[in-house]
C-alpha cells in the first residue's frame, strides 16, 4: 500500500513525502519582484512544515509585464543571486523547490494603463475585460526566450526545477483557449496549432537548462465553460510534452475556486495518469489524509498539491505525520486567505 509519506524521485528530486506545495501569491515581495525577509520566512515556514516539495508562487518573466502587485521576479539576472538564500533556506529543511514561471497576458487589472499586454488576438478578456495586442511571431518568439532565459536563471540560483505556468486564464492558457484565441496562422485554430506556443517554450527551455534539469507545468485538465479549452485538449497536450520528455504535470482546471468537496479534478488527473509516463501531481481540494490516500492507492496519481490550508497551517504535513486523522479545520479557505487577510480560525 503507497503512503502519503513515502520517500519517492521525480528525476532529479528526492522527496520526503508526496505533498507538494501549490503556487498561490502571496503580495509580499517587493516592488520589483525581489526577495525580503517576509518571503523567505513563508518559504522557510513551508519546509519545516514537511511538504516535500514546494513550488513558488508565479514570477514573471519580462520587466514589461507584471500580472499581479508585488508577485516575484525572476526577469534580468539580479534575481540569480537574490534567490540563492531562499533556495538554501528550503534545503536546509530536506525539502525541494521549484519556481512557476509565468507570462500573464490580458488576465490582469493590475496598472494596465501605458503599458503593452500581449494575447494570441486582441480579444477582450472574458474576465477582466482588457483588450491585449494580438502577438505577431516575432512577439511569440520573444516570450519563447524569455521563458527559457527565466529557466535558466532559476538553475542558476539553484531552484531544483521550474514549472511553466500554462493554467488559469494566463497567457500560454489563451492561446489553448478558442474564445480568445481566434488566430489563423500556425498558432490558432486546431489543437495541434494552439498547443505550438507551449511545445515550443518546453523545448526552448529543455534546450537551455540540458536534460536533467526538472521542467513541469500546470494546466488545466477544462476551462469548464462555453467555448474554452476542454479536457481533450488538455490530454492531447500533455501526451505531446510527454513525449518530448517533460518532469512532471500538475492538473487544475478553469476557475479552480468555483469548486466544492474534495479532489475535484481527480478523474481527469487520473486519466492523464494512466496514459502518460511522466508523475502527475493533483491540485484542488486535497483535504484530509484518508481521503488523499484513497486516491493515492485507488489511482496513477502519485503527487498532492496543497495551497491554501498551507497558508492557514504552514505545518499542517507535519500535522499529518504526527496524526493521519488530523483535520485542516477551515472548510472555506478560499475566502479566508483572501488578501492575505486570515479568518478568525487561524488568526
Amino acid at each position: 500500500m503507497k503512503n502519503l509519506f513515502d520517500n519517492t524521485k521525480i528525476k532529479n528530486m528526492k522527496l520526503k513525502s508526496r505533498f507538494v506545495r501549490s503556487a498561490t501569491w502571496e503580495n509580499l515581495a517587493s516592488t520589483s519582484g525581489h526577495t525580503n525577509k517576509d518571503i523567505l520566512k513563508v518559504y522557510t515556514d513551508l519546509a519545516k512544515g514537511g511538504v516535500g516539495l514546494i513550488i513558488t508562487s508565479y514570477a514573471y518573466i519580462t520587466d514589461t509585464e507584471q500580472p499581479n502587485a508585488n508577485m516575484l521576479g525572476i526577469y534580468d539576472d539580479s534575481f540569480i543571486n537574490d534567490y540563492k538564500d531562499l533556495v538554501k533556506s528550503v534545503h536546509d529543511y530536506d525539502c525541494k523547490i521549484m519556481m512557476q514561471i509565468v507570462y500573464g497576458g490580458s488576465q490582469t487589472s493590475y496598472k494596465t494603463d501605458g503599458r503593452s499586454i500581449l494575447g494570441p488576438s486582441n480579444i477582450p478578456h472574458i474576465k477582466t475585460g482588457v483588450i491585449p495586442k494580438a502577438m505577431t511571431k516575432a512577439d511569440i518568439e520573444f516570450i519563447i526566450n524569455a521563458f527559457s532565459d527565466a529557466a535558466y536563471r532559476c538553475k542558476l540560483a539553484g531552484f531544483d526545477g521550474v514549472q511553466i505556468h500554462g493554467a488559469h486564464g494566463y497567457l500560454l492558457s489563451q492561446f489553448l483557449d478558442p474564445y480568445h484565441n481566434k488566430r489563423d496562422d500556425e498558432y490558432g485554430g486546431s489543437i495541434e496549432n494552439r498547443s505550438r506556443i507551449i511545445l515550443g517554450v518546453y523545448k526552448a527551455i529543455r534546450e537551455k537548462v540540458g536534460d536533467d534539469y526538472h521542467i513541469g507545468i500546470k494546466i488545466n485538465s477544462s476551462d469548464f465553460r462555453d467555448s474554452g479549452a476542454t479536457f481533450n485538449d488538455c490530454k492531447y497536450v500533455v501526451q505531446k510534452l510527454d513525449e518530448l520528455g517533460i518532469d512532471s504535470v500538475e492538473v487544475s482546471g478553469g476557475d479552480f475556486r468555483s469548486f466544492k468537496g474534495e479532489s475535484y479534478f481527480k478523474d481527469y488527473a487520473n486519466e492523464l495518469a494512466s496514459s502518460v509516463k511522466c508523475p502527475i501531481i493533483l491540485v484542488g481540494g486535497n483535504r484530509t489524509f484518508k481521503s488523499m490516500t484513497n486516491v493515492l492507492n485507488s489511482t496513477n496519481i502519485g503527487y498532492f498539491s496543497i495551497c491554501r490550508p498551507l497558508i492557514c497551517e504552514p505545518d499542517l504535513i507535519n500535522k499529518f505525520l504526527d496524526n493521519n486523522a488530523y483535520t485542516h479545520k477551515c472548510v472555506n479557505c478560499n475566502q479566508c486567505v483572501r488578501n492575505n487577510k486570515l479568518c478568525i480560525l487561524h488568526k
